[in-house]
């Protein structure tokens, strides 16, 4: 030790000296390792807070939403909501309670008496309240998969109706896709042979007797034809300026979408609430599986499904899951049978108990609509009725009501519906419209017209459609305000729905060549138009043959195109199809026809005998479909007071002698001489139509 002062001054601060530590690597980072120890004792105080929270339900998790912006979709449902707040504080300790929580609802149901699913009552219904009713009916066979294009869903198939209004060129403009380009179905495409309203109107123009559920083709082939806008491809002097929007309930990409918004939340659409309290416990189960079906993997969807659905038989939203993973499976096999048992499935969601509103409206709407995918109309219209008595007030679904009683051919039921619909609702354009159709149906043309326009002016969904646009413009026609009448039809054109102001037909294919009126050299029929004159004289005799003979062969036009007079047609092709007995009668006017398929094959035309008696005025009208032309072969005709309008052109038939038109374009006929007029009708295909165009379009 060193020299110790007699003070002790040294001593002291050799003590001093050593009591202070030296500062080392070593003590630096024990003061780090304290500051991650604090650390780590707050993250984990933290984290059992959380677990508290959860556990014990006092976070509000309202007050969770919104606060990650949409970033997080924990349960896949597309947003960010209260749901996915819970999915984000969930820990394995919440899901072993709602393990157990679902383990003793499964002892608690399995006490329950078993009931069938097809006993059990609907929420705020009864049993016997909503029987069976499409075992009721009327056996209906399902059609194959083919495109919709329009609805399924959409405005009705007056084709299954009584209304006396088949005036042609009723519907929405339908601009065809070229058959040697290969489609690719989407979720909303129909089943094959299933035709859309607009062709069942056109059929019924025909006479023919089919429907959506009486044709079953063994082969999957569809076809192919699409509700598209009109594009650049058409003709120059027929391109719109605006595509046609899509107004369908079946071009509704998602099964899990919304209930429509009803009068009373127009301004405020809230989100359905699909889950009942016991399936919020197992929504990480229904999830996942969702997950998979939102992803394209439908089958293992299906099969996931089908699992929870056997784990927990009495949960509405594990049952919906199935149904949707069904109808999808269905969509991607093309498959009837498939599309029939998710119609079934989504019929036993609603008649479980404790399902929510919400989901029983979605579901009944989704069954409603692929019922009517299967042309099962009256299966439809049941669901549909069980829906309006469960939801009253939903004024969307009495309208839905009205059309499905259209569907049916049902007018009476259809105006009942929307009578009681504009009571509540008077500015509902939605039932205007149906409403102006139906009358102007029953040739209450003036009264018709402000429901119409109103409708269409209302800019409602469902009311901007071509159907709507034609029949207000005829009814103004024929009311005298041709100049208003115009006016609509440009704005039908200006919303797509038809190729130009003159030609309104709804059945097009687009790029074809569009001109009012055709030389034989042009259409390259110039055969057939030779047959025609050389051999008129025999094909008039065969027809006075008939004509003189009063058997009733020729009938009257039922077309409501007259506006006075008598006009008669006996027809010998239809639809491209021979008529047997027709033929019978004049055999060597058909012997003839016989040698030109471009005419016999036309499936989007006629071959007739047309006269007409003096007196006779046919209103200003176009054709279906811009896939044909119409020739004229003049038979007996007066010498003063025949014409016949296409356009702005007007022209006279002569004896012996063919005209050609497009009866896609407006025209118009006056019958103002003497004795009758006589002519043969002869349609043919669009000559630029080849001939695998002219093999897949459907007829009309």
């Amino acid at each position: 030790m060193g020299e110790t002062k007699a003070d002790g001054t040294k001593m002291a601060n050799l003590t001093e000296t050593q009591a202070v530590p030296p500062v080392t690597k070593g003590s630096k980072k024990a003061e780090r390792n304290s500051v991650f120890s604090w650390i780590i004792v707050l993250a984990l105080l933290g984290v059992w807070m959380s677990v508290a929270v959860v556990w014990f339900d006092l976070v509000e998790y309202s007050s969770v939403v919104g606060t990650l912006g949409g970033v997080y979709d924990a349960d896949g449902d597309g947003d960010f909501d209260a749901e996915d707040a819970k999915v984000i504080l969930d820990t394995p300790v919440r899901k072993k309670k709602s393990a157990r929580k679902a383990e003793n609802y499964k002892e608690q149901q399995s006490k329950k008496k078993d009931v069938p699913l097809d006993q059990k009552a609907v929420k705020g219904s009864t049993a016997d309240t909503f029987r069976d009713t499409e075992s009721e009916v009327r056996p209906e066979e399902p059609v194959p998969f083919n495109e919709d294009r329009t609805s399924s869903f959409h405005p009705f198939d007056v084709s299954l109706t009584d209304s006396k209004e088949h005036i042609d060129s009723t519907g929405e403009l339908v601009v065809e896709a070229l058959p040697e380009k290969t489609l690719e179905l989407s979720a909303t495409e129909r089943y094959q042979d299933e035709e859309p309203y607009h062709a069942h109107m056109e059929e019924k123009k025909s006479k023919t007797k089919d429907t959506p559920g009486s044709k079953v083709l063994p082969d999957m082939t569809f076809e192919p034809e699409s509700t598209l806008p009109l594009t650049e491809t058409l003709h120059e002097t027929s391109e719109p300026k605006a595509p046609s929007k899509a107004i369908t309930e079946s071009q509704e990409s998602g099964h899990e979408s919304a209930p429509e918004v009803t009068a009373e939340t127009k301004g405020k659409k809230k989100k359905p609430k699909l889950f009942n309290k016991f399936d919020k416990i197992i929504k990480s189960e229904i999830s996942a599986a969702d997950k998979l079906r939102k992803k394209g993997k439908v089958e293992e969807a299906l099969h996931a499904f089908e699992a929870l659905v056997q784990k927990y038989p009495q949960s509405p939203r594990c049952r919906y899951g199935k149904a949707q993973a069904e109808d999808d499976v269905a969509e991607k096999l093309r498959s009837n049978e498939m599309l029939l048992k998710a119609v079934t499935t989504y019929r036993e969601v609603a008649e479980l108990p404790d399902t929510p509103a919400d989901l029983i409206k979605a579901t009944l709407k989704r069954c409603a609509d692929r019922q009517q995918f299967l042309g099962r109309m009256r299966g439809s219209l049941a669901t549909l009725e069980k829906l309006v008595h469960i939801f009253p007030d939903d004024i969307t679904l009495k309208n839905d009501l009205g059309v499905a009683h259209l569907l049916i051919g049902d007018n009476k039921g259809a105006k009942g519906i929307y009578e009681e619909v504009l009571t509540v609702a008077p500015n509902d354009g939605f039932a205007k419209v149906h409403y102006g159709f139906i009358l102007k149906s029953e040739n209450k043309i003036a009264e018709s017209i402000p429901y119409l326009r109103e409708g269409l002016e209302s800019g409602e969904p469902g009311t901007d459609d071509g159907r709507f646009y034609f029949h207000l413009g005829d009814a103004l026609q024929r009311t005298g305000d041709v100049s208003q009448a115009y006016k609509w039809y440009e704005a039908g054109y200006q919303h797509g729905h038809f190729a130009s102001v003159w030609q309104r037909s709804l059945y097009n294919v687009a790029g074809l060549r569009a001109q009012p009126w055709w030389s034989a050299k042009e259409t390259g029929y110039t055969d057939l138009v030779r047959m025609l004159e050389q051999n008129w004289k025999i094909i008039r005799d065969e027809a006075l043959l008939v004509l003189d003979a009063g058997s009733g062969q020729f009938l009257p036009e039922d077309e409501n195109l007259r506006e006075t007079g008598d006009w008669g047609q006996f027809t010998l092709w239809q639809q491209g199809r021979k008529v047997p007995s027709s033929c019978q009668s004049v055999p060597k006017t058909c012997a003839f026809m016989e040698r030109y398929p471009e005419t016999t094959t036309c499936k989007r035309g006629q071959i007739k005998f047309s006269v007409m008696q003096p007196g006779t005025h046919v209103w200003p009208h176009t054709g279906p479909t811009n896939c044909r032309l119409r020739m004229h072969l003049g038979l007996v005709i007066p010498p003063r007071g025949c014409q016949i309008r296409c356009t702005n052109q007007t022209r006279n038939w002569e004896e012996g002698k063919v005209l050609i038109f497009d009866d896609s374009f407006e025209h118009e006929v006056w019958q103002e001489a003497d004795s009758y007029r006589l002519i043969f009708i002869v349609d043919v295909w669009h000559p630029e139509l080849s001939q695998s165009q002219r093999h897949a379009l459907s007829p009309i």
